[in-house]
């Protein structure tokens, strides 16, 4: 089993020879993907993304008694707060546990829509999320963890037509939670069709994926098959970068079925805002950033204070302004609307009532290309409501 699972790694190893582990200055694309794959690169936006992230949670409606009419309720009533807080992108979450808020050929109906998982809500969620922002001049990019089966305790129960459900060995169990297992093709092949089924029938503008790819503290589930793999090449690569070239195959295997599919629809990932973070994952951000061929935008999340002690928010941004990328690339800035007025970060969101406002200040005097507010709830939590309302009153002015 593990033999067939690693032979495609073999493959494009033997094929690119050294050109895996060492890459010139000139060479801009994947490490294992061949030349003549690689798209042109979509355009730049035109506009200031300013974005917010909607969650599952957010959507989840399945207490209520006219599931359908409280969701679009909730849809219009987001749309409606975005539009006058001068906001122009909804990253809504459609994929929370290889699950979907649309019909799908790949992923059984989520549980947040009808109250179980692959229960049909009788109507397609996104498509009137589509419709609605659009109508309103509001872009949507498609939200999806890509790895993410379940966590203990959500959703409750996986549906018969689960794919872990349907086939076991793609997945992982890690602390009690499921993943989708990194180092498969099978996985790999599940999710890109799955991205590509969204923008094949949805005129969405991005899709982004989030910050967890390789679950942490994984330990050696894959320990076979990293040593099948050794035992078929003379030069392998360490079980670090073997993790992230796994990875590095699934974004660049997205890209390429998402600008195949529609080159004008926008590819993004967002991921941990402090950059060493991102190596515990496995996630190539540096690459990523650096070579075409993987992602159109990258939104680091950096949740932090003015003043944080561990990390500041200035020295944070600075080191994704330091980075190399790409001629095509955006950056955008993940805004932590959610920790405003609270204790977070030693105290220092208390320090005063427009950090906020300052962190977008910042973000737009380093040119950079917009950003994303965490979330949506933050715009009806009391905590926040001071601190947001100067976001907005800034944004509309």
């Amino acid at each position: 089993m593990f033999l067939k699972r690693i032979i495609p790694y073999v493959l494009s190893f033997v094929f690119l020879g050294a050109s895996i582990v060492y890459v010139s200055d000139t060479d801009k694309t994947p490490r294992s993907m061949p030349t003549e794959a690689v798209q042109a690169p979509v355009e730049k936006p035109l506009e200031e993304i300013r974005g917010v992230w909607v969650t599952y949670m957010t959507l989840d409606v399945e207490g209520e008694a006219d599931k359908q009419a409280a969701f679009q309720s909730k849809i219009d009533t987001i749309i409606s707060d975005m539009k006058g807080a001068g906001l122009n992108t909804m990253v809504v979450q459609v994929r929370p546990f290889c699950d979907a808020i649309y019909p799908s050929r790949y992923f059984p109906w989520s549980h947040i829509l009808a109250g179980s998982q692959g229960a049909d809500p009788g109507y397609d969620p996104l498509a009137y999320i589509v419709e609605q922002a659009h109508e309103q001049d509001i872009m949507v990019h498609a939200w999806i963890n890509p790895y993410r089966i379940s966590t203990k305790e959500t959703p409750s129960q996986l549906s018969d037509d689960h794919p872990y459900r349907k086939n076991n060995d793609i997945g992982i169990e890690v602390n009690g939670n499921l993943y989708l297992d990194p180092s498969r093709e099978d996985t790999i092949k599940l999710i890109t069709d799955g991205v590509q089924e969204i923008v094949k029938s949805y005129a969405v503008d991005g899709i982004q994926f989030d910050d967890y790819f390789y679950p942490p503290d994984c330990g050696d589930f894959d320990a076979a098959a990293y040593e099948s793999y050794c035992n078929s090449t003379e030069s392998p690569l360490s079980i670090s970068d073997f993790r992230k070239e796994n990875v590095s195959r699934m974004i660049h295997s997205v890209y390429q079925a998402v600008h195949q599919t529609n080159n004008k629809v926008l590819f993004g990932v967002s991921p941990q805002g402090n950059l060493s973070n991102n190596e515990g994952l496995y996630a190539d951000v540096v690459t990523w950033c650096a070579e075409s061929g993987y992602l159109d935008y990258i939104c680091p999340q950096i949740y932090f204070s003015l003043d944080n002690p561990a990390l500041t928010f200035e020295d944070s941004l600075r080191d994704w302004l330091n980075m190399k990328k790409h001629d095509g690339l955006s950056l955008y800035i993940g805004i932590p609307a959610y920790k405003a007025g609270t204790d977070a970060d030693s105290g220092t969101w208390l320090d005063n009532h427009d950090i906020l406002k300052t962190e977008l200040e910042i973000t737009r005097e380093n040119q950079c290309d917009g950003f994303m507010l965490y979330s949506y709830d933050s715009f009806h939590n009391e905590d926040n409501a001071e601190e947001v309302a100067n976001v907005i009153k800034y944004l509309t002015e």
